[in-house]
């Protein structure tokens, strides 16, 4: 999504976009929407007493039980709709900031109806896709790309876990030697 100005003229939500590694394979965590019949990423509204990431968070707990680390920074936006245009309200268009967040342990989730389900990347897709118009789909799909981007730069840059970060050798940051104009 490139327009500010969107951006602002649509009501934000927050996403998190929590994965899994199972050996060298990446899994997302989606659950059932409240309708039950369409797949997506926990989400919700913000709160004007937690951060953005931090509101993420709270919806990865609730509609899929996942507890881990979420990034502090949004890495994508994307645009996200509810409701049908042959019901009272019809489409409502929401602006959705996506937080990646790994995901460490599993709980119950608060909300029962939400079936939370590990997929692979290709697989996730397919979930995604499955009763939605195009567009929205491709949204969704661009969120799987750019995840998974962030996840194997991360990778590459730190090693496979976390905790490789404090055995490996400095390994300098491409972006902060980068030269802006």
């Amino acid at each position: 999504m490139g327009s500010a100005r969107i951006a602002k003229s649509l009501p934000l939500q927050v996403a998190a976009v929590s994965y899994r590694r199972r050996g060298t394979a990446i899994e997302f965590l989606l659950v059932n929407t409240n309708g039950g019949n369409k797949w997506t990423f926990p989400k919700g509204s913000t709160d004007p007493r937690l951060s953005h990431s931090q509101a993420a968070e709270r919806e990865a707990a609730e509609e899929a039980g996942a507890l881990g680390t979420i990034e502090p920074r949004h890495f994508h936006l994307y645009i996200h709709s509810k409701g049908v245009f042959w019901q009272p309200g019809g489409v409502q268009e929401f602006v959705v900031k996506a937080f990646l967040m790994e995901v460490h342990q599993m709980r119950k989730p608060d909300e029962t109806n939400r079936r939370p389900t590990w997929f692979s990347p290709e697989e996730a897709k397919r979930r995604l896709a499955k009763g939605r118009e195009v567009k929205y789909f491709h949204e969704l799909e661009a969120v799987i790309d750019r995840a998974l981007e962030r996840i194997r730069f991360h990778s590459e840059l730190w090693g496979a876990y976390p905790g490789a970060r404090s055995s490996r050798p400095f390994v300098k940051d491409p972006i902060a030697t980068a030269i802006w104009p």
